[in-house]
Order: structure tokens, then C-alpha cells, then sequence
């Protein structure tokens, strides 16, 4: 019987799994996925999730290969609004990095299989969860498959978990339904190495550093936009700002963001992480890192739960408390950034852009860059 079984090898999972068995617990992944995805995803890593990744021993290797973002620019029909400085220092773990999720994911698994080699199982389906009490087993495949046991199971099977589907666990939905286009261009270099928001009449654009000379360019839509190209998105983007985007191979994504919260993040011996929890938008950079710092918690909790099980309920209601407070902020923040990039025009254009102008001076700044970096949560 494992100590602890995870249930989906994305970057949550992953990072849980490598903090558990470098905290020397026996611990194993299962990924449905056969192979690694390669869609475009997420990429802003902020200074507490490189805290994580430092504990794993592959902070350094994660910082070497992204790029660093120095700040923020917002800009509404061809002015500057304001600038967001994110503080310079000499310190690599305090920055703001970018680095495509797939890159992200192969430096995790990496270091996974070096702390516990055979400890991945891709192409494995959970079909049934049992909590016995004293032990939690797993059904996986059709038709009763195989059955697995371990002291505790962490749900890390994405939005759409079946685990916590199979729980009974409710979400409660929050805000959400605004649609975007993404894809990812070569670089032309005129904005270094900033993101820049783009608060335009027909919705915002969004734009951020890649490593290798790229740039990945963002843009609200009307509606979802499924069979869209990425020669669509650089037109849209230049009837909004002017800007003339290169061709590229990259294919373009769209997605509808929906956000919500689970009722509960533990029942019983099974504990609940990432957007199995909480879905939160992508708009912001925000959703795996907030699951990284779920990871952070609960290594240390459930360690102490398998290693002194008279604690062990409330270490984990302590989990769940803490967990789902920053998931109900970090979702406020989502949903104060895409209100704020929706169409606007009049008096709502002007209202908006000078609130951006407000935010962009001191004391305001200092307190949004610490938001925007995540360092509150």
C-alpha cells in the first residue's frame, strides 16, 4: 500500500508527488494521458510558486531556461496609461519568469522519476474511488480493473475531475463566460521584456514574453471561437492596436473561462488540488500557481498526517480553510482583470482608463504589483 496516490500528472500533480517523496514518502502518479500536451498553456511562474519549485530542487533549472518579466504596461488606443515596475532585485527567486507549461512539465517529471523511478503510470484511468477508513482504494480501467490502495489519494485530474465527480463533491460556480483567443508569434521586439495589456474599445489584448524570441498574444472575443486561426487572431489584433503580428506555426486556441469552487477540498482520506479545487481564469497567470501553492501546503500536512494520524484531521481542515480563502481571492482578482478588458466605450472607457492611471502611481502600484505576483496568497 502506497503511502499517497496521485491522481493526474499536470504540473500540480507532479509538483505535489516530487515535494512527497522528497519528504521521503512513498508516493505514485497516475496520468490518463499516454504522452505529455504540447498545447499552448500556461506560462507565468511567480516569486511563491519558485518557492515550491526550490524545494523540489529544480528551481534553478525552471529559471535558466524562461524568460524574465521586468513589468507591466497597460496602453488604450495608442497611449500609455501607466507602467507597473515589479521590483528589482538581485535575488532569482523573487522574480517573475515566463516558460511555455510543456517545458515546465518535462523539468517536473524529470525530477519525479530521478526521486522515484517507476513512480509515473501514464495511460491509467480511475474508474471507482472507496474510502475504507483507514485506507482509500482505487478502481482503475473498465470492469473492475485494477484495484489500488494507499493511505491517502490527492485528486490532481484537472477542472473536469472524475475523482471528484465520483465523490459527490459539488462546485459552486462563481464568475466566468468570457471567451479568448491565444497564440503564440516570433518577437518584434518593440515591448522588451514587459507584458502589455491593451484596454481597447473592443476588448482587451493581452501580450507577454516567451523564451526563444516569442510572444504570446491574447485577445477577448465575442464568442467562443473554436475553428479560429492564428492569421484570425493577428487580424483582430491589429484592427485593435495597429499592431502587425508575423506569421507563425503556432495554432491559435480559444477557450471560454468559467470559474469555480469546489464545496469542500477534502473528504475523508481524499484531498482535492488545483482545478480539481478550484478553476480560476487564466487571466492573470494565476491558476497553476495557485495550485503550486496548494502543493505547498498539503505536502507538509499530509506528511504529518500519515506520520502522526491523531493530527491528521486537522491538519487537513486546516488545508481546506486556508486553500479555498486564496481560491475566492485569487478569483476576485480574476474576475476584477476581465471585467476590467471587457468592450467598453464613452463614459465607461473613461471612467475605466482613468482608474488604470490611478492604479499605475504610488501607493497603488506597490499594492497591485504585490497582487498581480501572487505574494499575497
Amino acid at each position: 500500500m502506497r503511502d499517497v496516490i496521485v491522481v493526474g500528472g499536470g504540473p500540480v500533480g507532479i509538483l505535489l508527488a516530487g515535494l512527497l517523496a522528497v519528504r521521503g514518502l512513498d508516493v505514485e502518479v497516475l496520468e490518463q494521458r499516454t504522452e505529455p500536451s504540447m498545447r499552448s498553456r500556461a506560462i507565468g511562474i511567480h516569486p511563491p510558486s519558485l518557492r515550491a519549485l526550490r524545494q523540489l530542487g529544480v528551481a534553478d533549472a525552471i529559471i535558466e531556461g524562461a524568460v524574465r518579466i521586468s513589468g507591466g504596461e497597460v496602453r488604450s488606443e495608442g497611449r500609455r496609461l501607466g507602467r507597473l515596475r515589479f521590483a528589482k532585485t538581485a535575488d532569482r527567486y523573487q522574480r517573475v519568469i515566463s516558460l511555455p507549461q510543456h517545458v515546465t512539465e518535462a523539468v517536473l517529471r524529470a525530477r519525479f522519476t530521478e526521486l522515484r523511478p517507476g513512480g509515473f503510470r501514464g495511460g491509467v484511468t480511475v474508474t471507482g474511488v472507496r474510502d475504507r477508513g483507514d485506507r482509500v482504494e482505487l478502481v482503475t480501467g473498465a470492469d473492475e480493473g485494477e484495484m489500488l490502495e494507499a493511505r491517502y489519494v490527492v485528486a490532481a485530474d484537472g477542472a473536469r475531475s472524475l475523482v471528484r465527480d465520483l465523490l459527490g463533491i459539488r462546485c459552486a460556480a462563481r464568475t466566468g463566460g468570457e471567451t479568448y483567443l491565444m497564440s503564440d508569434y516570433a518577437d518584434t521586439g518593440e515591448h522588451g521584456a514587459e507584458a502589455v495589456l491593451f484596454f481597447e474599445r473592443g476588448g482587451v489584448v493581452e501580450s507577454f514574453p516567451l523564451p526563444g524570441g516569442r510572444r504570446r498574444w491574447v485577445a477577448m472575443t465575442s464568442s467562443l471561437m473554436p475553428d479560429a486561426t492564428s492569421g484570425d487572431l493577428a487580424t483582430l489584433v491589429r484592427t485593435r492596436t495597429g499592431i502587425d503580428l508575423p506569421p507563425t506555426e503556432s495554432a491559435a486556441s480559444s477557450f471560454a473561462v468559467q470559474q469555480r469552487l469546489a464545496r469542500r477540498l477534502v473528504a475523508g482520506r481524499v484531498v482535492l488540488v488545483g482545478d480539481a479545487a478550484h478553476q480560476i481564469s487564466p487571466i492573470g497567470g494565476q491558476g497553476m500557481n495557485l495550485g503550486w501553492l496548494d502543493a505547498l501546503q498539503l505536502a507538509p500536512a499530509l506528511e504529518r498526517a500519515i506520520r502522526e494520524p491523531a493530527a491528521a484531521a486537522a491538519v487537513l481542515a486546516d488545508y481546506d480553510r486556508r486553500r479555498r480563502r486564496s481560491a475566492r481571492m485569487a478569483a476576485r482578482q480574476a474576475g476584477f482583470n476581465m471585467a476590467m478588458g471587457r468592450p467598453a466605450a464613452g463614459l465607461r472607457l473613461r471612467a475605466r482608463n482613468g482608474l488604470v492611471r490611478a492604479l499605475a502611481v504610488p501607493p497603488a502600484s506597490a499594492i497591485l504589483a504585490r497582487a498581480f505576483t501572487m505574494r499575497w496568497l
